[in-house]
């Protein structure tokens, strides 16, 4: 192990006060480059940021209770520190409105309806933007690790009630809203999660779905996230197609930030089992190092090549 020539904040929450346990082969892997790191709680107010030149960004997910704090906070990181990924990026990809922009731009994504509250929508043009038949998905555009996001079933009128309950409680505290098509083809075959290290495909993953039935208010209480299930997969070359596509688009929309320390783009198939873009990662997500041999040396390379 090399002699600390560096020293790197590791942004957590304090709920995960040593880490997520997926990011301890990283830390491992940054002390072997001589990499000191030290865990801290992004919203701790006795932490002084500017004691770390460098502040990689992790499991910070209580967020999305208040995502205007947060991204204060990686606003005023960035005055002393650089911050990993930069604050201008995270704040674009907190709110999954920025799908909107990529579609604009010629990325497949899950078909969505957006909902915004200062429309003052009313249960029955709620009720219109359901589709007619099969499952469909509620969620606010704010979120992490499926919170506060349900899936419905379109012909059982109960769960058609339930999801202009949710729809309307999402609405009236100011959050927009997701309404997507559930697309099946992920019961059988998952999510396929890509990461990318400094703009280039490292390694992916299976994320089994996580969605199985309506949200209901209470029942996601002290629950930060939901346990996945993971495996490594082989992305296909149509998978990776998209996800290159993706990074490309990224680099255009921030040029001045391109290569991204790391991007994670999630992928479903659609009903013709083309991939299309559930989500895109650039904040605090889950880099998956456990499930890859090298990753997590090939992040740290990365990591030590900015210090």
């Amino acid at each position: 192990m090399s002699e600390p020539t560096a020293r790197l904040a590791l942004a957590t929450c304090a709920e995960l006060p040593d880490l997520d346990p997926d990011d301890l082969p990283l830390r491992a892997a940054l002390a072997e480059r001589g990499v000191a790191t030290d865990v801290v709680v992004w919203d701790d107010p006795t932490v002084d940021w500017a004691a770390y030149p460098h502040v990689l960004i992790r499991s910070t997910w209580d967020y999305t209770d208040r995502p205007t704090q947060f991204s204060d906070w990686t606003r005023r990181v960035e005055r002393t520190s650089t911050l990993l990924n930069p604050a201008d990026v995270v704040t674009w990809n907190i709110d999954k409105t920025y799908l909107r922009d990529l579609e604009h731009r010629g990325i497949p994504i899950v078909p969505t309806i957006w909902l915004d509250p200062e429309r003052n929508l009313d249960a029955r043009a709620i009720h219109t933007r359901f589709p007619a038949f099969g499952d469909f998905v509620i969620k606010p555009t704010v979120s992490a690790g499926s919170r506060d996001t349900g899936r419905y079933d379109a012909g059982v009128t109960p769960s058609r009630s339930l999801a202009i309950t949710h729809t309307k409680n999402l609405l009236a505290v100011g959050r927009r809203v997701m309404l997507q098509r559930y697309l099946t083809q992920v019961d059988t075959q998952g999510e396929t999660a890509l990461v990318y290290v400094d703009g280039e495909f490292s390694h992916s993953v299976r994320k089994g779905p996580l969605l199985e039935g309506p949200y209901r208010a209470g029942e996601q209480e002290g629950v930060m996230f939901r346990e996945e299930v993971m495996a490594a997969r082989e992305a296909t070359e149509q998978e990776r197609e998209v996800g290159d596509r993706v990074v490309a688009e990224l680099a255009q929309v921030f040029p001045d930030r391109a290569p991204l320390l790391y991007t994670r783009v999630d992928l479903i198939p659609d009903d013709e089992n083309a991939p299309v873009v559930l989500e895109v990662e650039l904040a605090e997500p889950s880099l998956f190092f456990e499930h890859s041999p090298g990753a997590a040396e090939r992040f740290a390379d990365a990591v030590a090549r900015r210090l």
